[in-house]
């Protein structure tokens, strides 16, 4: 197993594919992405290695981020090596949604478990205004077509922000009264390039847990390899509600996850000041022996994410790592 000094234990693989993405979200990437020099992302030789690696250690679940993953036309090859590792049980992936109907049957054949999908509206105009993309519609189809294609989680990320979606809990709230989607509520959170808009647009997620308390919403027990929201039912809604508040008390106690970036660098936080280099020992290291390095790095992971001192780290946009 994968164990820190803390005795947190880590099953959840967080796994950037790229962090090329082709929306502008006002709170991520206002000014689009911009193509650096870096090196390629992982091919899938690289990754296959990586992930039999985390296998060894206990991983049971990976996720598939980006930037925006459907943009590497090999996603459902890499959706299929991912699954046919021994081992990983859970495949899932989380996507912006703006090309996701004309390939969802395909990362579906090819052992998608989970779909995240992101949809800070349901006003079209404001979705525009937040992303730069009038694509909710996209978006809202990506959902019926997974349900009715029976993907086993089907989840709609939204992230607070003061100005443009804190009025929206009830239209959230309706949306899933008759729909099985998870609608997870996600802290705005301090990048190293937008701490003047995280200032004007920041909400703390216990405002919405409050509200939530306040009508019968009730919450339900954590699954061993979910993520980090903290989950509300009420029995006259199919869906569930969702917060993901990392700058509430304790948040970093039950993290379970690591997130390795698409060149191959270990975080052992979003928000840690250095990152491990992996890619180097992919292919020439046996899966054993890069199964004990992992696991020794692993042991050098800090207690908390320091966001509520500003400490945000070398992450400079969500789009690096997937959020």
């Amino acid at each position: 197993m994968l164990v820190d000094q803390f005795n947190r234990r880590f099953t959840y693989l967080r796994l950037s594919v790229t962090d090329t993405c082709n929306f502008r979200c006002n709170y991520c990437l206002p000014d689009g992405y911009c193509a650096s020099d870096k090196d390629v992302p992982l091919n899938i030789e690289e990754i296959s290695a990586l992930v039999k690696a985390f296998a060894l250690n206990g991983t049971r679940k990976v996720r598939i981020t980006g930037g925006e993953p459907t943009l590497r036309k090999d996603l459902a090859e890499i959706i299929r090596e991912c699954k046919q590792v021994k081992g990983i049980e859970t495949v899932a992936l989380t996507s912006n949604g703006y090309r996701l109907t004309k390939q969802i049957d395909s990362y579906i054949d090819a052992g998608l478990d989970h779909l995240n999908l992101s949809a800070d509206s349901l006003r079209p105009s404001t979705f525009k205004l937040i992303t730069g993309h009038d694509k909710l519609q996209e978006v809202m189809r990506s959902i019926d077509i997974s349900l009715a294609r029976g993907i086993k989680k089907v989840k709609l990320n939204a992230v607070l922000l003061k100005e443009f979606n804190h009025d929206e809990l009830n239209l959230f709230m309706e949306f899933i009264r008759h729909k099985e989607v998870s609608v997870r509520f996600i802290e705005l959170m301090e990048t190293g390039d937008n701490k003047l808009f995280f200032d004007q647009q920041h909400v703390r997620g216990e405002v919405i847990q409050s509200k939530l308390r306040s009508e019968g919403w009730i919450q339900k027990i954590r699954e061993p390899d979910a993520g980090p929201a903290v989950e509300f039912q009420h029995p006259e809604y199919l869906g569930s509600i969702g917060l993901i508040m990392p700058y509430s008390k304790d948040f970093c106690s039950t993290c379970n996850r690591l997130r390795v970036s698409s060149e191959g660098k270990l975080h052992l936080c979003l928000f840690a000041d250095n990152n491990l280099d992996l890619r180097p020992y992919l292919l020439t290291e046996s899966t054993e022996v890069l199964a004990t390095r992992i696991r020794n790095l692993v042991k050098g992971k800090f207690a908390s994410h320091h966001l509520d001192q500003g400490a945000t780290g070398s992450t400079k946009h969500l789009a690096m790592l997937g959020g």
